[in-house]
């Protein structure tokens, strides 16, 4: 199994885009280049998109396909995820489609998710996605977790 594509591209005027939070930029993060699979570049899950150059981006920005153009992580568009959230700290990416809060884990670290503080409030956010009809998938290569709510 591997994580699902980003979530599709906006259209007309029901679904705004995303809107970046004020005074958070990627800078030089590029794990949304890296984890998830991207059909229109096929580019696999886990792997460097070929358009991808180390500190600088994408080499392809102003040609990026409408998938790549319309996507901004949880850490861009979230004004309540704390520092610790920054995917460059996290090592983690996150995103929300419909009910379901997506964690890209880099492969790199892969326990950093079952480490404090991401652990606890991992599983909180699965008690508030409960709480709403949603719930909180998690990939680490191969691997897939629906992370369950704390008990308590």
């Amino acid at each position: 199994m591997t994580p699902a594509d980003f979530p599709p591209p906006a259209t007309g005027t029901t679904t705004p885009l995303p809107v970046s939070v004020e005074g958070r930029a990627c800078r030089t993060c590029t794990l949304c280049c890296r984890l998830p699979d991207i059909d229109a570049l096929d580019k696999p899950a886990n792997a460097w998109c070929r358009h991808c150059a180390a500190g600088r981006g994408c080499t392809i920005y102003p040609e990026r396909p409408t998938l790549c153009r319309d996507f901004l992580c949880a850490w861009m568009t979230r004004p309540d995820l704390a520092p610790e959230w920054d995917p460059l700290v996290a090592k983690m990416m996150v995103y929300e489609q419909g009910p379901q809060t997506t964690v890209l884990v880099d492969p790199d670290h892969p326990t950093i998710w079952q480490q404090a503080p991401y652990k606890a409030l991992l599983a909180r956010w699965a008690a508030e996605a409960e709480a709403k009809g949603g719930y909180v998938v998690l990939f680490v290569g191969d691997d897939v977790f629906k992370i369950e709510p704390s008990a308590g």
